[in-house]
């Protein structure tokens, strides 16, 4: 089985796009989103003639929303998603913050005391910067500045409270869930692991429950009981004695074409399994911080990382390749940087840099 192979077909990014980025969010569970522009082209990646400008909307109307959730980092999750995958791992990340909150002296009373002081400066509709927010804070009495207003609003966010309301010009409000997602489903425990499962390894299958554990956060017996439950929508295979999961539907994955993804730093393709190995066959071995980069694929392999400068009416994609490319992965390079600059709307200036000469 070729693992990379699968991996890029069922996360969309060879075939059968999406139309709207609800659909993509709600396909792959969540998506990683701390870089905002990066998430959207992310997006517009699995998307049919997506813009940045079409996924911004969707984030103003609310259609997508970013909060903190599972490992935890900024995502973007769908509004009818967001409560139940929050009430399902918010625990464990509250868990893994222990020893911070206890640091900055925040505990159950003073949580409490902070939610309902959110709470009240958001009601009716408000939207506020997390400046804001922690001004709202500091008029109830409670000291709320860097990492500590950070962790108080998040806090807020896991316990699904909060969410992402429209961005003020670059800046990102909050506003409150039940208010911005009414919509918002609660699932039983049981029923939410077993859909999260079944997420999981449709939209990022083949996996490992290694992999599952550092996407979401959960437990391995947590998810060795999600897998249980469902059982009927998943198989697995054991490769080199690594046990993979994946969707029961998924149809045999033919050799690729030579085209080419310009993919985001912190793609779901990068960051959604605890191991990058199958994605690094195929060619020379990617840099180590690669998941820190924004990576070019080649026919389903890493073959480089790319950088884009915005320079006045025009976008200049720089390509790094990792080995000399022929001229068909040249064009297919170049390709895949025209559609970025179809997403942002602007024309693209593509440089492939010699592989000895490239410092992305």
């Amino acid at each position: 089985m070729a693992i990379a192979l699968r991996r890029l077909y069922q996360q969309r990014l060879s075939h059968d796009l999406f139309a709207t980025p609800g659909e993509v969010v709600a396909w792959l569970g969540a998506v990683q989103a701390q870089d905002y522009l990066g998430a959207k082209w992310s997006l517009g990646l699995r998307m049919k003639n997506a813009t940045d400008d079409s996924i911004e909307r969707a984030f103003s109307d609310g259609s997508i929303l970013r909060t903190h959730i599972m490992r935890p980092t900024w995502h973007f999750v769908t509004p009818a998603d967001i409560r139940w995958m929050q009430e399902l791992t918010a625990a464990r990340v509250n868990a893994v913050s222990a020893t911070t909150y206890r640091q900055l002296e925040l505990d159950g009373a003073l949580f409490s005391r902070s939610n309902a002081a959110i709470a009240k400066a958001l009601q009716g509709g408000q939207q506020l910067t997390r400046t804001e927010l922690g001004l709202a804070l500091a008029e109830a009495g409670i000291f709320a500045e860097g990492l500590r207003l950070a962790l108080l609003v998040s806090r807020a966010e896991l316990a699904a409270l909060v969410c992402s309301g429209p961005r003020r010009g670059k800046q990102f409000t909050y506003a409150l869930l039940d208010e911005r997602a009414p919509q918002a489903r609660s699932l039983v425990r049981d029923e939410a692991l077993a859909e999260l499962t079944r997420r999981y390894f449709t939209g990022h299958g083949p996996a490992t429950v290694r992999d599952f554990a550092w996407w979401s956060g959960l437990t391995v017996a947590d998810i060795k009981a999600g897998l249980e439950m469902a059982a009927t929508d998943l198989i697995y295979e054991v490769i080199d004695g690594q046990t993979y999961w994946f969707s029961a539907s998924m149809p045999p994955v033919a050799e690729p074409s030579q085209a080419a993804c310009l993919l985001p730093t912190y793609d779901e393709f990068l960051i959604g399994y605890a191991s990058f190995d199958a994605r690094r066959k195929g060619g020379r071995d990617a840099s180590e911080n690669v998941m820190l980069n924004s990576t070019i694929l080649i026919g389903g392999r890493v073959a480089g990382s790319w950088r884009r400068t915005f320079k006045k009416g025009a976008v200049v994609i720089e390509i790094a390749p990792f080995a000399r490319l022929n001229t068909a992965e040249e064009e297919a390079v170049s390709a895949a940087a025209q559609r970025y600059g179809e997403f942002v709307g602007m024309p693209v200036i593509c440089m492939i840099l010699k592989p000895s000469a490239h410092r992305v």
